[in-house]
């Protein structure tokens, strides 16, 4: 959670200075979550993130100087300065590139658990991240309407933070919760408050274990409010005083530095704070100093192709 708050704050001063081409889009609040989504999975699952997924992309393995090339365009990161910030992924760790935050990793997530059931891969359990303005489209009832079907061992997390961009919830579903629609599609459902650290570890620990042992999909909705705009471009004027100053509004962050204090860790807070600073300094700093794409001297095939990627080099 430290690291992706720290290297997000780093990218977002980055963006501004006219370093990032490009949107960024941050998960300020988003990283309890999306922390314990990426923890709660093994080598081998498949993990779909969005782009506010930082924490969990950094909890299920991809590195943060990989994270960095992406967003400053280094041919050396895993999406080879091609893809923007946006879509990058790594099939070599299990994550998926995003494709689109409105429902489309749900399908593209089923179809890899397709691929691995068909091969007689076992105890496999795949992630796909959402928002809750995903929940209104047609991907998301095709793909979770095949998962159930299908029984596929599927975790859909659902990051409800009130509002799909500037749309309040009231104006999306006319459903009590987003929980409700469990239940329609056949599958379990979880909610739970996303402002908790260690309430999503627990919650989203039991949902993929569920559905590693078989029991199918699972439907996880966690309550939280985005701490800032939906871009750097956005100042998020639209978000009503009073939920961000209720009890949805809080910072995950705080409340686990709150609970680290009361437990005598503060001492090892501070020190994880400052150990995640000098990672991230030295991250922009070493990926700075790397080569971006040449349109002369690229080689414009699959990243998967066999061979090209020991065709780059640091050179």
């Amino acid at each position: 959670m430290l690291r992706a708050r720290l290297v997000e704050d780093k990218l977002g001063s980055l963006y501004r200075a006219g370093r990032i081409v490009g949107g960024v889009y941050l998960g300020r609040g988003q990283e309890a979550l999306s922390a314990a989504g990426g923890l709660n999975l093994r080598k081998g699952d498949v993990y779909a993130p969005l782009i506010r997924d930082m924490a969990g992309r950094l909890a299920f393995g991809e590195p943060l100087v990989d994270a960095v090339r992406t967003y400053l365009g280094s041919r050396l990161g895993p999406m080879r300065g091609r893809d923007g910030n946006i879509h990058r992924g790594d099939l070599e760790l299990g994550i998926l590139p995003m494709i689109s935050h409105l429902g489309a990793m749900i399908s593209a997530a089923a179809g890899v658990l397709l691929a691995k059931r068909m091969r007689g891969e076992k105890q496999r359990v795949g992630l796909a991240c959402i928002g809750d303005g995903a929940t209104s489209t047609g991907s998301f009832h095709e793909g979770l309407n095949l998962a159930a079907v299908e029984k596929l061992p599927l975790v859909v997390m659902v990051a409800d933070n009130g509002y799909a961009y500037s749309t309040p919830n009231s104006r999306q579903f006319a459903c009590t919760d987003l929980l409700d629609r469990a239940r329609g599609y056949g599958v379990e459902g979880h909610g739970l408050d996303a402002t908790d650290p260690e309430a999503c570890l627990e919650m989203l620990g039991r949902a993929i274990q569920r559905a590693r042992e078989g029991a199918g999909p699972q439907l996880v909705v966690g309550r939280l409010l985005r701490l800032c705009g939906h871009g750097e471009h956005d100042d998020a004027f639209y978000v009503d005083p009073q939920v961000k100053d209720s009890s949805r509004g809080r910072d995950c962050l705080q409340v686990m530095e709150e609970l680290m204090k009361k437990r005598g860790r503060s001492k090892e807070w501070n020190d994880w704070r400052e150990e995640a600073r000098d990672e991230v300094e030295k991250a922009v700093a070493q990926v700075s100093g790397e080569p971006v794409p040449d349109p002369f001297e690229e080689q414009w095939q699959a990243t998967v192709t066999p061979g090209s990627v020991e065709e780059v080099t640091e050179e």
